[in-house]
Order: structure tokens, then sequence, then C-alpha cells
């Protein structure tokens, strides 16, 4: 479903990612290891369209720029960008109009009953605390029901509620057959979760690893990722 083909991007003489290559299957959830600085966000800004880098990206086979790529892909931003000037429920309008959705209104209503967000739905966006915001950063990802989410960071600033329906979402959304990259540094957030990682240090992909081929291996999750950041370099 998406397939990232030796990818590179560089910042002036700064090397963000290097030769960066994965493929996700629908119906997966894959976290996204690595210390800051590792490469995880330019990578997933990469995959939704952002920057400019050489190789490949693809979304169902077509290259992920295209408008029928963009229209299958998901993104929920590390920080929220909001519209001061909107109230909660026009976020929610405004990003319906740009999926061109119909009959969105029970779903919005949904996510806003999960996230706790019903009785915020006429304050403006530079009204709500930094976890509301975030909350709604979420709702907004995941209203057009994509086929592939990118999550960069999805749980900082979240409460407990909050990050408790949002592994309740993951899990039912890859029930239902999407793909999820969820880009992290924090490995207790996601450990339970994940089907696939890929660990991430310095621009480069270090581990690319199943669940079961990590448990064969008699490892944990954490001590994978420090054996590569931290210790002898040596992934899977």
């Amino acid at each position: 479903m998406l397939g990232v083909s030796h990818v590179t991007k560089k910042y002036g003489k700064v090397t963000a990612c290097d030769d960066v290559t994965f493929e996700l299957d629908p119906g997966s959830v894959t976290v996204l290891l690595g210390p800051n600085g590792a490469g995880k966000s330019t990578i997933m800004k990469s995959i939704i369209g952002f920057l400019k880098f050489d190789g490949e990206i693809t979304v169902n086979g077509l290259p992920n720029k295209s408008p029928e790529a963009r229209a299958l892909l998901g993104y929920i931003p590390e920080m929220p960008s909001l519209y001061p000037n909107l109230t909660v429920s026009e976020h929610m309008e405004f990003v319906a109009r740009a999926y061109k959705l119909r009959d969105y209104s029970d779903r919005a209503e949904e996510l806003f009953r999960r996230f706790e967000l019903t009785d915020k739905k006429r304050k403006f966006g530079d009204e709500l605390s930094k976890g509301m915001q975030q909350k709604l950063n979420i709702c907004l990802g995941l209203l057009p029901e994509p086929e592939v989410i990118l999550l960069d960071e999805p749980m900082i600033g979240l409460d407990p509620h909050a990050i408790k329906e949002l592994k309740l979402i993951i899990e039912e959304q890859r029930a239902l057959g999407r793909t999820m990259l969820v880009s992290t540094h924090i490995i207790d957030s996601v450990d339970m979760l994940w089907d696939r990682t890929l660990i991430m240090d310095h621009g480069a992909i270090r581990a690319n690893v199943t669940r079961e081929e990590l448990e064969r291996d008699g490892r944990s999750l954490e001590q994978l990722f420090f054996d590569i950041t931290e210790g002898s370099g040596e992934g899977a």
C-alpha cells in the first residue's frame, strides 16, 4: 500500500534521510522509532508531500504527490496547526470540504464524543488548551477515513482517556485494513500496538523487523532500540 524507495532528503550539506527504503502492507501498524533528529519527521513529511526529495514514494502504486494518492493519505502532525478564527466545528467542515466529503456529520460527532470535544465545538482554535488542540488535530486527520494514516508523535500532550481512545481507534483502523505509520521516540506509548518496527538513526533505517521476528530473536522492542541507537548498532 505504501512504498518508499531510495528516498534521500538533504538540507544544504546535512542529510536528513539517507537512501530510505521500506514497504508497508494494508492492515498493518508500523511504528517508526528513533532519537530526536533521526529523520523521522522528515520522512513523514516527504511521504505526505510537504517536501521535495530524491527517490520515489507511492501510495497504492500511485506517486505520492498525485491527486489520487493524496486522497488516500491522512496526516496527523506532531504540532497542531489550527486557524485561530475558526471554531472546532468549522475546522471539521474545512477538512470535509477539502476532501469533498458528504454526510460526514455523524463521523464528526463520533470523533468529538470519543475525544471529549462535544462541548468545545463552538470554541475557536486559539481558545483551546494544548491538549484539546491535539485532540482536534487527531480528529481532523481521522475525519476523511484515509487508507494510509501517518501519525507523528500523536500521543504527546494527550490525557489518559484520549490515549486510550487513540489506541482503540488504531486497532479499529487496522481491522478495517488501513495502513498506519506511527512515528515516536516514546517506546512505551506504542509497545502493544505495532506489527512492524522501523528504527531510524542518523537519517537511515537501521532495523526493519516484524513483531514475530523480534520475539523469535528473544529481544524486546526497547532492547532492539537501544542496541541500535546506543550499543552495537546491530539491527535485523
